[in-house]
């Protein structure tokens, strides 16, 4: 493949000569599925009333933070047993006028596919320009609280119930600086109450804003992430009293500065004890291991995940852990620019990982779109996991610098074949996929509790679309929702195993992934055609384990730790 570079003024802009079947030059949305045949997602947004449409505030002073955002989560606030939304808005660094508009979202389900706006009685206000969001009960009082990341500063917002929530970010310590993207919760130490992970990106402050493009032709264009300096991630232990401290430094974490923009936290070498995973944007990743002693060893090189298989980092953007093969170990998926491909790194156990992306067949449908949120999930419920990405370029006038190029892009779904390889179902996946956007995030979360998981996907400068699956197979599934008593009350953390017949089953509890965004923290487990569950373990957090046993399948399961099944709630009928 040969390839020339365009230079401009802080940017540069790849122009490869592809393949006609990867070129990235549709104008149209890929066509729907052929007569006859079901959408396996439909966008029901606007039914749902979840109308919203986060403000960019794009200018054309091209402030980088303008293209980025925004994120978006799924959380039980009212613990009512059904998932709401919590969508993140913008602003404006250029339009004072413009960024006093800027009003996140709050939205609670109401159990019959429909959602009720509910921010203004909230008390979830905007601080400066937001950008992703984090969820979890810090102070275990059996409320789930919520974190905002942002251009500037972030804001903790406690659950007090009855759908309100009180800005407790001063006092709790854990307001950051500078530009922070994605968050996660974890008990990293496992003393019972979650920490904080904030990944930060770069040093474009206001008043270091570049003039990147080519200005003979008054052409401006957002600048490469390269032209400015990275930042460190920051950790904030509990103390157990609702305040945090900042332990990046004794921790090892503030010695690394990237441009990082996905997080997500797993315990990749399986020895007990949560790890960190942050893709960085075209500087080689970060994998903090967790040493149990309070800090924590950079091993992402060692590891085989910092650069791609050809020595080169990636613009790094969305990733997430998931046991797409089935032994046990949890992969690595992340979200790359165009001409570079998502990555796929499959863990070998012994904390080593293998670049199979290319094995996995995944390499060529993503080479020509940029990939910022992407998530597991068992989409057909057969009990392997699948893999869905939104896609979005990140410069908006991207047509002028490389013609064929679009800003707005169609999404993908691949379908795990069950032998370490995936198809790309994207065109059988509906006009839901299809429709070209400039994707964001990228979360997965079952709204209806019909055992199919859903799709929430937020879009820059665009309305939020929400994407029901559809899917008319006859598996089985079960939904299983974990809470804590020694361990923090969430259960972010757990290692639950299910075995179902001759198949074993591997997920983990999480609270943070993709990009400026988070899952649904109940676990889903397709069953295939299996309708019992023969035995389901539950690692916890503080090193009990709980195991149950012959579980009817269709239902959401409440475990608690100690306890065993403690609920059952059939799933809906599809």
């Amino acid at each position: 493949m040969t390839m020339r570079a365009l230079e401009l003024v802080g940017a540069t802009v790849i122009l490869a000569a592809l393949p006609l079947a990867v070129r990235p030059s549709r104008s149209t949305p890929l066509p729907p599925p052929s007569p006859g045949s079901a959408a396996l997602f439909e966008n029901v947004a606007r039914a749902a009333g979840v109308d919203f449409k986060p403000i960019n505030g794009a200018s054309l002073d091209k402030h980088l933070v303008e293209t980025m955002g925004s994120g978006g989560l799924f959380f039980d606030f009212d613990d009512d047993g059904w998932t709401d939304i919590f969508l993140v808005d913008g602003g404006s660094l250029a339009v004072p006028d413009v960024a006093r508009r800027s009003r996140h979202r709050l939205y609670r389900n109401r159990g019959n596919g429909t959602f009720d706006d509910v921010t203004g009685s909230s008390g979830i206000m905007p601080h400066g320009y937001g950008m992703g969001a984090c969820a979890a009960d810090y102070d275990n009082d059996g409320r789930v609280d919520l974190y905002v990341t942002g251009f500037g500063e972030n804001t903790l917002y406690r659950n007090t119930g009855r759908g309100q929530f009180r800005d407790v970010t001063r006092p709790a310590g854990v307001q950051a600086s500078q530009w922070s993207t994605s968050c996660a919760f974890a008990d990293f130490d496992r003393d019972g109450f979650v920490d904080l992970f904030v990944t930060r990106y770069v040093d474009a402050a206001m008043g270091n804003n570049k003039y990147c493009g080519d200005p003979a032709r008054g052409l401006r264009v957002y600048c490469h992430p390269l032209n400015y300096q990275g930042l460190t991630s920051i950790l904030y232990h509990n103390n157990h009293n609702g305040t945090f401290t900042d332990v990046s430094v004794p921790a090892g974490i503030a010695k690394y500065r990237g441009n990082g923009l996905g997080v997500v936290v797993g315990d990749y070498d399986d020895d007990g004890r949560p790890d960190v995973f942050v893709a960085n944007d075209s500087v080689p990743n970060f994998l903090y291991h967790n040493e149990g002693n309070g800090t924590f060893k950079e091993v992402a090189l060692v590891a085989g995940v910092a650069v791609a298989n050809d020595g080169k980092p990636r613009a790094g953007m969305g990733t997430d852990f998931g046991d797409y093969d089935g032994d046990g170990r949890m992969d690595l998926a992340i979200g790359n620019h165009e001409f570079e491909t998502a990555s796929l790194f499959r863990n070998l156990g012994n904390g080593l990982f293998l670049d199979a992306t290319s094995e996995s067949r995944i390499g060529t449908p993503t080479l020509p779109y940029v990939t910022f949120g992407l998530a597991w999930l068992d989409y057909d419920d057969d009990g392997k996991l699948d893999l869905a990405m939104a896609n979005g370029h990140v410069i908006d006038n991207t047509a002028l610098v490389r013609p064929g190029s679009m800003y707005a892009q169609p999404r993908l779904l691949f379908h795990n074949n069950g032998d370490r390889t995936f198809t790309d179902v994207s065109r059988e996946a509906g006009q839901a996929f299809a429709a070209a956007k400039v994707g964001r995030t990228l979360v997965v979360g079952d709204v209806d509790n019909d055992g199919s998981p859903d799709i929430l996907v937020t879009n820059n400068g665009e309305s939020v679309d929400l994407l029901r699956n559809r899917n008319d197979h006859r598996n089985n599934a079960v939904i299983v929702h974990v809470i804590g008593r020694q361990s923090n009350r969430d259960g972010i953390g757990a290692k639950l195993r299910l075995t179902a017949g001759t198949t074993t089953q591997v997920r983990e509890v999480r609270a943070g992934s993709s990009y400026l965004g988070q899952n649904d923290t109940r676990v889903h487990f397709g069953l295939g055609a299996a309708t019992r569950i023969d035995r389901l373990e539950i690692r916890w957090p503080s090193g009990q384990v709980d195991v149950a046993s012959n579980i009817s399948g269709n239902q959401i399961v409440h475990m608690t730790e100690g306890q065993g099944v403690t609920g059952r709630v059939p799933l809906r009928v599809k």
